[in-house]
């Protein structure tokens, strides 16, 4: 992973007021403007409250078609019904209450449990990596970063190794990057529901779709 210049000149403090400008247009209540994804972790509460932390529930496909992705039917059926309990008990060994930069880098190695529901995720006939990391980050939005095409390229992703490089990014300096798109999170007048990894996502989403004119 690489932050490309141009994301790099929204995350230094002279770039602040384009970042904000962009989390805003983005967040933007529509139909005045902003986008769909905006309501991808607020739609029914949040994929990760307390009552549905553990269960894919009909509230998460709704939430990932807000961020232009749909998921088969056949695909629903096997998370909702024939496979709900088996990726429920293993929803249930990641917490809700810990930050991708609260963990260490070991833990975000191979025996990571967020790898065992990507992987059944993936099994799942109809569900790439794009869609795997959309449902995981509608129910740990603060552990699972999303990777679809856009981000991909934005910080040239090599064959998907991006949880690790941004997790080291995040906590390098005594978390300097977590702190900084906290710091952008709430001059843009977000709430903590928007994790810092949707901050992160959100702005690079923005660069790399266009939506962020080259100063």
């Amino acid at each position: 992973m690489q932050i490309s210049e141009r994301l790099e000149a929204l995350l230094v403090p002279a770039g602040e007021h384009m970042a904000v400008a962009a989390l805003q247009r983005y967040f933007a209540p529509l139909p005045a403007g902003g986008f769909t994804g905006a309501y991808f972790e607020r739609l029914g509460g949040g994929g990760d409250r307390p009552d549905v932390a553990d269960t894919f529930t009909s509230d998460d496909i709704v939430a990932v078609s807000m961020l232009s992705v749909t998921v088969p039917a056949s695909a629903v059926l096997q998370l909702l019904e024939a496979r709900g309990p088996e990726l429920g008990g293993l929803l249930a060994k990641i917490p809700t209450d810990v930050a991708l930069a609260e963990i260490t880098a070991d833990e975000v190695g191979g025996a990571w449990p967020v790898r065992d529901v990507y992987r059944e995720l993936l099994a799942i006939p109809g569900i790439g990596e794009t869609t795997a990391t959309k449902l995981l980050a509608r129910k740990r939005p603060h552990l699972v970063p999303i990777l679809d095409a856009v981000v991909t390229a934005e910080l040239s992703v090599v064959k998907g190794r991006y949880w690790v490089p941004l997790h080291a990014w995040l906590t390098a300096d005594e978390c300097a990057g977590h702190r900084r798109l906290e710091e952008l999170r709430s001059a843009a007048g977000l709430g903590s529901e928007v994790s810092v990894l949707r901050v992160f996502d959100v702005l690079a989403w923005m660069v790399g779709s266009g939506y962020v004119p080259e100063n």
